[in-house]
């Protein structure tokens, strides 16, 4: 399992100063990006903040001739956060029925980041985002062998024995990314951002400056608004 490189603890510390930056479309800012191929069931927004969006477009363009992001997602939704953050829960109480209950939540805090007034989920804030290497026809391009995707031994970004190929692609990503200003989130290899309180705690910098936002005029679809949980990964 990753170790929980920036628990609640920590980032609680990390001040957020909101500078109101709306959010964007990201496909209309940057049309270089791919949509991930649908892989949810409840809706997905294509929001992000304005100024992540921009780092994303100049990310795609950083990338070598051949190569494509994917986004599966950067704003999300509270309600849809909870959900998911309690399947993680579920799901790992299901796989070590002996850990103690500080463990296990320690743990489902590292994969999903649950809802804490102080340290607000990274894609509630729209400067997060999930993304993948693809080709240029959107075809995921291996970053995770020898583990299978959900295989939380190949989560961290430096895991160890992934094979030359999956390392090479994930690489890929990180020299697209971070001279457009994003930083990973190293227990999760397909998990970036700007401007959230990880960003400041990973860069060092005097504050977050995206607190949690909500579009004006938002409406929930009425199937997603529920207690169920969902059974996915990100963070």
């Amino acid at each position: 399992m990753p170790s929980p490189t920036e628990p609640v603890s920590q980032l609680r510390h990390v001040r957020i100063v909101e500078c109101g930056e709306p959010l964007v479309d990201f496909l209309q800012e940057c049309p270089a990006l791919l949509l991930d191929k649908p892989r949810f069931p409840y809706r997905r927004e294509t929001l992000a903040r304005r100024s992540l969006a921009a780092k994303l477009c100049q990310a795609a363009a950083n990338l070598p001739a051949g190569f494509k992001l994917a986004v599966l997602e950067c704003w999300r939704p509270q309600h849809i956060q909870k959900r998911m953050h309690l399947g993680v829960r579920r799901r790992l109480r299901a796989r070590y029925p002996d850990w103690s209950d500080t463990k296990l939540v320690r743990m489902a805090n590292t994969l999903s980041a649950p809802l804490n007034p102080r340290v607000p989920p990274p894609h509630s804030t729209g400067g997060a985002v999930d993304l993948w290497l693809c080709d240029p026809d959107g075809n995921h391009l291996d970053a995770s062998s020898p583990y299978e995707i959900l295989d939380p031994r190949g989560y961290r970004f430096d895991a160890e024995g992934l094979t030359s190929e999956a390392r090479r692609h994930r690489q890929i990503v990180w020299n697209a990314l971070t001279p457009a200003g994003l930083t990973n989130y190293p227990s999760e290899y397909w998990h970036w951002s700007y401007g959230d309180q990880g960003w400041a705690y990973r860069g060092g910098h005097p504050n977050a400056i995206y607190g949690p936002i909500t579009p004006d005029g938002y409406v929930p679809d009425p199937a997603d608004v529920s207690d169920a949980p969902l059974q996915f990964i990100e963070r």
